[in-house]
């Protein structure tokens, strides 16, 4: 009896030891977003707690700072180096000031990449796009312009003033701002991807431009918040919002009419595909213009000469469809 005791004690810190060191063995993959409690990134987490499932062998760590910052990222950004996780993923909300941080992660051994809003070349090893750029820059001023037949003044509403990517949509929607007819874009504001401020923003909006036919808000925080706005101000019908959102969050402001249409990408992919990537090169996966990086069921992206990489191109919302989408993200 004491011998089968024994053994069963052996067994049993055996399979502790073995589970133990599996548990050791996982990669921490690091989702670093803009800002906690923002649903385009609570679905983009959604997507890489999918891809974790998947592979197995891995460990997300979701996390941001609590305000559109750069000094909070990079705070964030030093954590996980202390941490020694295998790789970083991070949304940035300034495409230089990140550089230094994640430069010293890279030297560590950790794998950093970008997606969503990217950071410099020398601070990530790839950036993933959720789409390209040009696309998207046309999607949203087209979305303006397709309720707007005779033309109208438009104003936009952005993220911050740093975020990389709302910056060059931005720069790509005037470079075609010319193909829309008296499409007039007379200011372009900012809200920081906090609500509140957003909101007060396109009140500005609203009090300094009477004649304002159209909101553009390429950011789902604000796209939210100026629908609200326009909708408090007695201004549906006057003043369509669009941009980028997400479904759930603006099922009832295309229901009421504050917004006829809006566009975005699947977050939950977007998640799923950097995790994917970033599993990729901890793996040994190198990335250089041309290389094929996999993106699990997303099949795989291909790098440009900067290292750069697009998904696909934005899809558009409207009472059509939005309800069946809300459901999902």
């Amino acid at each position: 009896m004491k011998i089968l005791k024994s053994l069963m004690v052996t067994a049993a810190v055996a399979a502790a030891l073995m589970a133990n060191a599996a548990h050791a063995e996982n990669k921490k993959i690091a989702l670093v977003v803009k800002a906690l409690g923002i649903g385009f990134f609570e679905a983009a987490n959604k997507g890489a707690q999918e891809a974790a499932k998947e592979l197995g062998d891995v460990e997300i760590i979701y996390t941001g700072p609590t305000s559109t910052t750069a000094e909070g990222q990079i705070e964030v950004i030093n954590s996980l180096i202390a941490q020694k996780v295998d790789a970083i993923a991070v949304s940035a909300n300034d495409t230089d000031a990140l550089v230094p941080a994640l430069k010293k992660a890279m030297d560590r051994g950790i794998k950093v990449i970008s997606w969503d809003s990217g950071v410099a070349k020398e601070g990530r090893l790839m950036h993933l796009n959720p789409s390209s750029s040009p696309l998207i820059g046309n999607m949203i001023i087209k979305l303006a312009a397709d309720n707007l037949p005779e033309g109208g003044d438009v104003a936009v509403l952005s993220a911050s003033a740093t975020a990389t990517n709302q910056n060059t949509w931005i720069a790509e929607m005037k470079k075609v701002q010319g193909n829309y007819k008296g499409i007039n874009v007379v200011a372009t504001v900012y809200g920081d991807d906090l609500a509140d401020k957003s909101y007060r923003e396109t009140q500005g909006l609203i009090q300094s431009y009477p004649n304002l036919k159209a909101i553009i808000a390429p950011t789902s925080v604000g796209i939210v918040a100026a629908a609200q706005a326009v909708t408090d101000a007695g201004k549906i019908g006057q003043i369509n919002v669009t941009g980028l959102g997400l479904p759930s969050e603006m099922a009832g402001h295309v229901k009421s009419g504050a917004s006829k249409s809006f566009a975005i990408w699947n977050p939950i992919d977007l998640g799923y595909s950097a995790t994917m990537i970033a599993y990729d090169l901890i793996g040994g996966a190198e990335a250089k213009p041309g290389a094929e990086l996999k993106m699990g069921r997303m099949g795989t992206v291909k790098l440009d000469d900067n290292n750069e990489g697009a998904m696909a191109d934005p899809f558009v919302y409207d009472a059509k469809n939005v309800e069946e989408f809300a459901k999902i993200f």
